[in-house]
Order: C-alpha cells, then sequence, then structure tokens
C-alpha cells in the first residue's frame, strides 16, 4: 500500500488510524511491518505508536488538540529575561534543581519566576523560535586565567616551537585525565553557535590515565592504577622516549606531580 503523509489526515482519522493499529498488534494478526502495510504508515510511524501505547496506554494514542493548550503564553518582557538567564547563568545558580538547561529546567524557570505553567513542547517552541539548540557544554577551570594562556600562546609557545624546529624535536602536551564526581553527558540549551560553559574546579579527584599528544596529533597514553604523582610521571617519560629518534619537548600544567625533587632530579 502506498504511504500517505499523515499531515493531510485529520486529527480524528489519524487517532483512529493508531487505535487500528494497536487492536492489530495486539490480537497479534500481524508483524509491525504488516502493519505499517495495511494502514499506510511508516515503519518507525507503527513502532512510535505502539511505543506511545506500551508506555501510556489509550491515552498515549488518543486524540490530542494540535497547537499551544490553554493560550498560556510569555510576553516579550518575560521571553527576554527567560533568554538572558539562559544566556549567562546555570540553573542550580538560580536555585533550580537542573545541572543543564533542559526544555524541563525552562519550564521551571518561568513556573518560577512568572507563574505560568507551560508544557515542554510549548517551551521546545520557544527555544527553537530564540534560536536556542541543545549543545554539549565545555568545561572550564576556575584557576584558568585567559589573560596568562593568551600571554603564554603568543610569547611562550612560539619560543618553543622556533627551538623545536632548530633542534629537530617534538612537541607533545601532556595531561591527565578521568572520569569526576562532577562529569556531565548531557546537554543544555545555549544560543546557536555558542557553547555553554561550565566552570568547576580544576583540582583532580581521581585520575585514571596519563597522556600526551604532539602538535602533529600523535597520542601516547599510559593507565594508571592509582593517583598520579611524580614516580608515576617519570614512569610516564621513560615510556614516552622509549624508541623515540627524535629529542622530545615536553609541555606540562602545574600539577603537584610534575614538580616534585624526584622529577626535578
Amino acid at each position: 500500500m502506498t504511504k500517505k503523509d499523515g499531515r493531510h489526515r485529520t486529527a480524528s482519522t489519524q487517532a483512529t488510524i493508531r487505535e487500528q493499529v494497536v487492536d492489530f498488534l495486539k490480537k497479534k494478526k500481524g508483524t509491525q511491518l504488516q502493519a505499517a502495510d495495511i494502514f499506510g504508515l511508516s515503519k518507525s510511524g507503527v513502532e512510535k505508536i505502539w511505543r506511545k501505547y506500551k508506555t501510556d496506554g489509550k491515552r498515549g494514542i488518543s486524540n490530542k488538540k494540535r497547537g499551544v493548550q490553554g493560550g498560556k503564553k510569555i510576553n516579550g518582557k518575560q521571553s527576554a529575561e527567560v533568554r538572558q538567564l539562559i544566556r549567562d547563568k546555570l540553573p542550580d545558580q538560580l536555585k533550580l534543581a537542573f545541572g543543564l538547561w533542559t526544555r524541563e529546567a525552562v519550564q521551571q524557570l518561568i513556573l518560577v519566576r512568572f507563574g505560568i505553567e507551560l508544557s515542554r513542547w510549548q517551551v521546545g517552541r520557544y527555544l527553537k523560535s530564540w534560536g536556542y539548540t541543545p549543545q554539549k557544554p565545555i568545561s572550564k577551570a576556575f584557576e584558568q586565567s585567559p589573560v596568562k594562556v593568551k600571554e603564554w600562546l603568543e610569547k611562550e609557545y612560539p619560543v618553543i616551537k622556533k627551538k623545536a624546529v632548530k633542534e629537530n624535536a617534538v612537541i607533545y602536551f601532556e595531561d591527565e585525565v578521568g572520569m569526576h564526581s562532577d562529569h556531565q553527558a548531557g546537554k543544555s540549551y545555549a544560543p546557536k553557535g555558542q557553547t555553554p560553559v561550565i566552570k568547576k574546579k580544576g583540582q583532580r579527584f581521581s585520575l585514571n590515565m596519563v597522556s600526551a599528544i604532539s602538535n602533529k596529533g600523535h597520542v601516547e597514553f599510559m593507565i594508571l592504577d592509582g593517583i598520579f604523582n611524580g614516580g608515576v610521571f617519570l614512569e610516564f617519560l621513560a615510556q614516552l622516549i622509549k624508541y623515540k629518534q627524535q629529542k622530545i619537548f615536553l609541555v606540562v600544567d602545574g600539577h603537584s606531580g610534575h614538580k616534585t625533587k624526584i622529577v626535578n632530579a
């Protein structure tokens, strides 16, 4: 059967088809693929209907009014305030029980600030109209100084690079990585093209790997069984220079393990 564009069906017709699909599958009259063919739907459409029924029962496939429900809206001034807060703050800074700006977090913000209860779908439409998209945040340590970083990149690094070329050396950048208690894998809404930044402590609580990457993208790493210290750093350095034909210039941060007496010696 040729599949029809569901947008040309009335809401009541679509609801009837959903009920027929569920009845077909409940009574095991055929497979989801067969249901898709019989009712003129895509296989993914049938899967969605069945999943909604399994999750929410008949309410999940019932006929619902389209568009904004109840006529609830926020005005232009409120909209501007919400956009500003999302751009400049994180939910926990506003005493909301969320780590990132999800639709639910924005929904709660609007309810707390203005007493207006919107559905998550309405919130999603507002975010889209504002040009806000869900993005994976980047992390920055509180201790990082942008001025010092800029100065190092513009003054010190060019000198290191020039010396490395002169001595036929390769430059590596070393760091320790691992999973932390404040690890964040989710996404947060922010203006399109402006990646959200989560500031957190740069201090490392548990480490499980030390690695170094060259300015040409070559990576060396070592898995740790314990904390990173001067002894582990020396062990990694021995591994790093093993079989290397070129001199190595290694750039490290201010971790205490890089500055012990045995490392300096």
